[in-house]
């Protein structure tokens, strides 16, 4: 056998070869043993079986990988870095088996969700840690969005599931929802604003000022301004228009505007003494959110343990409404 091959081995040479998983644990049990006799006992084959095995292979990479002498045999230069490369793979091979034990028991993998502001500040925030306890290797993506974009999202794949509200101009029979609760809105302005000297502002008095709104359409959006119009007050007209609260906060703390948002969200985000929530005629709030998977698709086992995590959380909600 030559001492180097002819020519450069092309890309898929193990193809063209025919290498076999059998060759692999021939090229390791050889390295351990270096006796072709013990090797072959130790796969379980006779000795010509093995010597054969390993002629087959060499004489289709045009090199000897073993120096034979009566001792038994050396790998050579060639034969390590099969040997080393063998031993990755079935290093990567024993890891894939761990990797898929884990998946199946929804330790590991990955899980995309949806959801709509509050959600997010309070219950999925809770449910992901609650799952890391005993899982902290599943990974766990989350975007946050109005559910006008988020649940179709879902239904294009892109989330597992989704806490949020079904649009009307989509099939409610694709989904399965399980009701969460409505979320109560606030007004929420600068923490010196002129209406904070006002024990109970009009809606007329607030109407004068900017407001910094979710963009036209958008459930909250609506609901502030009927509010207004039950009122028999029209709607404020100085809006800046912004899904993100973030941005909308900004501009209340540096100007004069209101915003409305979640209580959950005010609670964390609207800390006295830089912001202050402004007291209402009536209780305000949105529509019922809930938690939204698709029918026909199965979840994989990580996204269904963080989902039974929710689901607790919801019944435990449900029975202690007051307690977040």
């Amino acid at each position: 056998m030559k001492s180097r091959p002819e020519a450069p081995l092309p890309a898929d040479w193990f193809l063209k070869a025919r290498l076999k998983f059998r060759h692999l644990q021939l090229f390791v049990t050889l390295d351990e043993c270096r006796n072709l006799h013990r090797a072959a006992a130790q796969l379980g084959m006779s000795q010509p079986a093995a010597s054969k095995l390993l002629g087959d292979i060499e004489g289709q990479l045009g090199v000897s990988l073993f120096e034979r002498h009566a001792r038994g045999v050396t790998p050579n230069w060639y034969g390590e870095i099969l040997i080393r490369h063998a031993r990755s793979m079935f290093t990567s091979l024993a890891q894939a088996g761990d990797e898929l034990n884990a998946f199946s028991a929804g330790n590991a993998g990955t899980v995309s969700v949806g959801t709509v502001l509050a959600p997010a500040v309070t219950l999925l925030a809770s449910a992901v840690e609650r799952v890391h306890r005993d899982s902290p290797h599943l990974q766990v993506n989350i975007d946050v969005d109005v559910s006008h974009n988020l649940v179709p999202r879902l239904r294009d794949g892109e989330f597992d599931f989704a806490i949020a509200r079904i649009p009307s101009t989509l099939p409610a029979g694709d989904f399965v929802f399980e009701e969460i609760g409505e979320e109560a809105l606030c007004f929420i302005c600068r923490h010196d604003h002129p209406l904070t000297r006002v024990e109970i502002p009009t809606l007329t008095a607030m109407r004068d000022y900017p407001w910094v709104l979710q963009p036209t359409g958008s459930l909250m959006r609506q609901r502030v301004e009927h509010l207004f119009l039950h009122f028999g007050v029209a709607p404020p007209e100085r809006i800046i228009n912004t899904p993100d609260i973030y941005m909308a906060l900004a501009m209340v703390d540096k100007s004069e505007a209101i915003t409305v948002t979640t209580q959950e969200v005010a609670e964390l985000l609207c800390a006295q003494p830089r912001f202050a929530t402004l007291p209402l005629p009536e209780a305000l709030s949105v529509q019922p959110y809930g938690l939204i998977s698709l029918r026909e698709r199965r979840l994989s086992p990580g996204a269904a343990r963080l989902m039974h995590v929710l689901h607790r959380m919801i019944r435990d909600y449900r029975s202690n409404p007051g307690k977040r």
